[in-house]
């Protein structure tokens, strides 16, 4: 039996949706259990700081901020895993001698952020192929600072502040506040921290689900293609004193 017009289209068009809306999730009204946000956006408390402390400023270009996302679904073929990417990190780590007490407020802006930059998708693996359209890249980004995902316009930054610091082998294991869109999170973070004279560099990488920032991953077609829940976090941030 031949498909008709108004299927092929309806078709077509959810398509169209899934490759240009992968990268993306929504919103959910739902809080997530164990993921109580603030009612309001913070501002980072002057207790933070430890008495003592010298100031490293983040050294923007010397720091890289990354968050991999991947495609699921009897569709997924049709989407693309994706890298996105903020190059301008900024902020203070407060530096003390003992490494448990150290602090950091650092932000990044939302409108900043990039996806699928050749060079990082390269560099992040046989999972993240070259040839991805333009189109899908574009369409993913606009999704990315849309009203109903970061809300770009009316909420430009995200802050990532740390709260406590605990030894963990032979790195460290961060409470770290995550702020945006009015609302606040805190996720247990591995960090591994390298000191020089004047310089911190600190680093590390982990998953994290969308649903415990109470977000909604993006989903068409009745659910055959998806963005899955689970991201993953990579990041290197220098500071200089």
């Amino acid at each position: 039996m031949s498909t008709s017009p108004l299927m092929r289209g309806s078709r077509a068009f959810l398509v169209c949706c899934a490759l240009l809306g992968l990268a993306s999730c929504q919103t959910s009204p739902p809080t997530p259990q164990g993921a109580e946000p603030s009612p309001s956006a913070p501002q980072p408390a002057a207790a933070g700081v430890p008495a003592g402390a010298r100031e490293f400023k983040v050294v923007s270009e010397e720091s890289l901020l990354q968050i991999l996302v991947y495609r699921g679904g009897a569709m997924a073929r049709l989407g693309h895993n994706h890298v996105i990417a903020s190059h301008q990190l900024s902020g203070t780590v407060y530096v003390t001698d003992d490494p448990l007490a150290t602090r950091f407020d650092i932000a990044f802006p939302v409108n900043g952020l990039t996806v699928d930059e050749p060079a990082l998708r390269e560099a992040a693996g046989p999972d993240f192929p070259p040839a991805v359209p333009q189109s899908a890249r574009d369409g993913t980004h606009k999704n990315l600072l849309s009203e109903a995902l970061l809300d770009g316009a009316n909420y430009p930054e995200i802050r990532l502040r740390a709260v406590d610091i605990k030894a963990a082998g032979e790195g460290y294991d961060a409470g770290i506040e995550i702020a945006f869109k009015g609302q606040a999170y805190v996720r247990r973070v591995p960090v591994g921290v390298r000191r020089e004279a004047g310089l911190v560099v600190a680093s590390g990488e982990f998953p994290l689900r969308q649903s415990e920032l109470g977000l909604k991953p993006f989903s068409v077609a009745m659910g055959s293609l998806v963005v899955l829940d689970e991201m993953h976090i990579r990041f290197e941030v220098t500071a200089r004193e």
